[in-house]
């Protein structure tokens, strides 16, 4: 993938050489800010340098153990889940100037594009466009996380950022939206974008994050709907969307994984060149992991339903406590390593891994659960999602990590669906039950549309299967209200405890969550900068 493969980090920062103040010249040996931009490739690398700068491979993992699906035991991420985090908390802060850097390169961007006098201008229209939608973005996960926050619409001075006031969580939704709209009419649809460019964001793309911030907003689902349609029904004008074959495929199957019609934006890597390296600490030692930085919950494993289509506490479901792992959603396998997983090495040789205290047959027993153990996992489970068969050492991947795709659209329409009293067999058979078909399901019982039953909960429970592992989990729990159930209590382990307690399964985290904790706290340090910021209630 050419246009992606020379990601430039500091792109800008040609930008900020000056020139010769003392005879006003500008320099003819570098590039100064008035003749940067009329450099085709300066543009381009100033494009490059802001798609790096959407997301992290680090966001998108680990906001996941800020919900019930995972546990960290890195830092900050520990201490937000626990409910002990305050407003001087690094990770807050980090993530404030990261999002706000993104803003200012896009910003920067936009203010200094239309200098260059050699692109044509329907191309730089959609360079525009592009910009628009990153900044939009980065606004977009500053108020999901803060609320209230300053909305920067233009390139400012440091001196202006000291003075800008939190604008109103409903005024910043109003730009985003409005850039994504924008953004979608001066945007290809994917097939008009060509294999060198892969990975450019789309019509498509803006449609489907206008999609999930108002499915986070919650009053406009008629609007959702509408928006979902355009990339269902619509067909080529916004793109040619559909589901891949095989789940797994879309996370482990490097070809799969770059080149598909399901995968509507990722972030962009190459191997060798940019990489990520989270799924280090992630697998299980005994391939190849280092530590657990982050396990999956007793709590997530079990909300994958039986075959059937029930929940294993349902009657009728199968579920067998003493052999938890089989007769379950195929899903759970492709993300989840449980005792006694088999592990498909890339040459294609299994080896399973026991986790079970005392089963391990290999005196190292690397993977097996241990209390004691700072490397073993603290829940008893490790991830399979994401693995690289190709990675290189410490698990360096140049795969990429989806941000939007066709399944979560599909998801998003039922939700809103349902939300409004529409979802019929039909919506039904056009949304979950193609997931579940994707994903291994056979059973009439888990096909077909389950009519007076609890739709919402089936709903909720398959994003849940469905996205594990991709950032979400934490928003859903935010806009359905339900965090302070779900995470108050111990987020647990699998059953290799003390049976006295919570029936043998291991505790493995106390977490706190209150009113405060459905919004992060503004940095302490910013609003010691900037005297116009508030703080949020409670912090």
């Amino acid at each position: 993938m050419k246009f992606l493969t020379h990601i430039l980090i500091a792109g800008l920062i040609a930008i900020t050489v000056t020139g010769c103040k003392k005879l006003d010249l500008e320099p003819t040996d570098r590039f100064s800010e008035s003749n940067f931009w009329t450099v085709d490739a300066n543009v381009y690398s100033a494009l490059n340098n802001n798609y790096g700068l959407m997301y992290t491979s680090m966001m998108f993992f680990y906001n996941e153990s800020t919900s019930d699906n995972a546990y960290s035991t890195t830092g900050d991420y520990a201490l937000i889940a626990s409910g002990n985090a305050n407003a001087s908390q690094a990770q807050f802060l980090n993530d404030w100037k990261y999002y706000y850097s993104t803003i200012k390169s896009c910003n920067v961007f936009l203010a200094n594009v239309d200098q260059n006098k050699t692109l044509p201008a329907a191309t730089i229209s959609r360079l525009k466009a592009e910009n628009r939608f990153i900044r939009a973005f980065a606004h977009f996960n500053l108020t999901k996380w803060y609320g209230d926050v300053p909305l920067i619409d233009k390139d400012i001075t440091a001196e202006e950022a000291k003075t800008i006031a939190r604008s109103p969580k409903a005024t910043v939704i109003k730009f985003v939206t409005d850039e994504l709209e924008a953004a979608a009419a001066a945007l290809p649809a994917k097939e008009a974008i060509p294999a060198s460019e892969n990975g450019r964001i789309s019509k498509g793309a803006a449609i489907a994050l206008e999609a999930r911030v108002l499915l986070y907003e919650g009053n406009r689902m008629a609007d959702v709907i509408t928006l979902c349609e355009r990339l269902i029904r619509e067909g080529g004008t916004n793109g040619q969307y559909s589901l891949v074959n095989n789940y797994s495929d879309l996370f482990s199957n490097p070809t799969v994984n770059r080149t598909n019609n399901e995968v509507i934006l990722s972030l962009q890597y190459v191997p060798s060149v940019r990489t990520w390296s989270e799924f280090f600490d992630f697998a299980p030692r005994s391939v190849g992991g280092r530590v657990s930085g982050m396990a999956p919950t007793q709590e997530l494993v079990d909300d994958y339903i039986t075959l059937n289509g029930r929940g294993i506490s349902e009657t009728g479901s199968g579920y067998i406590e003493t052999n938890p792992y089989i007769n379950r959603d195929p899903r759970l396998t492709a993300t989840v390593v449980y005792d006694k997983f088999n592990w498909v090495r890339p040459d294609g040789t299994v080896k399973v891994i026991y986790i079970k205290p005392g089963t391990d047959p290999d005196a190292s027993r690397l993977d097996e659960y241990s209390a004691a153990s700072q490397a073993s996992s603290p829940t008893g489970y490790y991830w399979r999602k994401y693995f690289d068969p190709i990675a290189l050492t410490s698990f360096a991947s140049g795969t990429n990590l989806h941000l939007l795709r066709y399944a979560e659209v599909l998801l998003t329409y039922a939700e809103a669906k349902q939300s409004l009293g529409q979802l019929d067999e039909t919506v039904w058979n056009n949304t979950i039950r193609l997931l579940r078909q994707r994903a291994g399901f056979t059973d009439a019982a888990a096909l077909s549309f389950p009519g007076t039953a609890n739709l919402t909960t089936i709903i909720h429970r398959e994003r849940r299967s469905e996205l594990a592992m991709e950032g979400l989990r934490t928003d859903d729990l935010r806009r359905w209200k339900i965090a302070e159930t779900v995470l108050n209590g111990y987020a647990h382990g699998a059953k290799f405890g003390d049976p006295a307690i919570d029936n043998g399964y291991i505790r493995a985290q106390r977490r706190t969550f209150t009113e405060k904790d459905y919004l992060w706290p503004i940095p302490s340090s910013e609003i010691g900068l900037n005297g116009n910021l508030t703080q949020n209630r409670g912090y």
